[in-house]
């Protein structure tokens, strides 16, 4: 186990293809997200290219008409704080930044980090995460649920 969560702090993360990405997360186990989430390094740098890689996987065709500010609040376990990143997407565009702006957000979800990693390289839905009470969403329901159609999220 220890050395499954070795192997995965070695890799260089931005050269691990979205489809590499999604196999990684289907195998881990929960345990292996519980590591993970409670490594603080690890767990912020998984994060930040997620995050980093969220504007190049924007489908800005699928998105044309939608004007939208999402809060993601990634919760934090084993004494790491919440994070929390933006997506602000308008006018075809996607802009991604890490911290809460003033601006008030049209849905927020949050959701701890084995259920974030599985819904961004999709190995779950975010319908499913809603009905298993995964995810709590405020905000615009039905933005957060169709959500991974503006993304082009690996199929597994």
């Amino acid at each position: 186990m220890a050395d499954d969560i070795s192997r995965i702090a070695g890799l260089d993360f931005a050269g691990v293809t979205p489809e590499e990405f999604a196999r990684i997360v289907k195998g881990l186990s929960s345990k292996q997200f519980t590591e993970i989430a409670e490594d603080g390094t690890l767990r912020g740098r998984i994060l930040q290219e997620v995050f980093g890689r969220m504007e190049r996987q924007f489908k800005p065709e699928a998105a044309a008409s939608v004007t939208a500010l999402i809060r993601w609040k990634i919760t934090g376990s084993g004494g790491n704080e919440d994070v929390v990143y933006e997506t602000d997407i308008a006018d075809g565009t996607c802009v991604v930044r890490e911290g809460e702006s003033e601006s008030k957000p049209r849905v927020t979800l949050i959701l701890a980090d084995a259920e974030f990693l599985k819904l961004v390289s999709g190995n779950v839905g975010p319908v499913a995460l809603f009905m298993m009470r995964k995810v709590r969403v405020v905000g615009d329901v039905a933005l957060a649920a169709g959500l991974t159609r503006y993304f082009d999220i690996p199929k597994v």
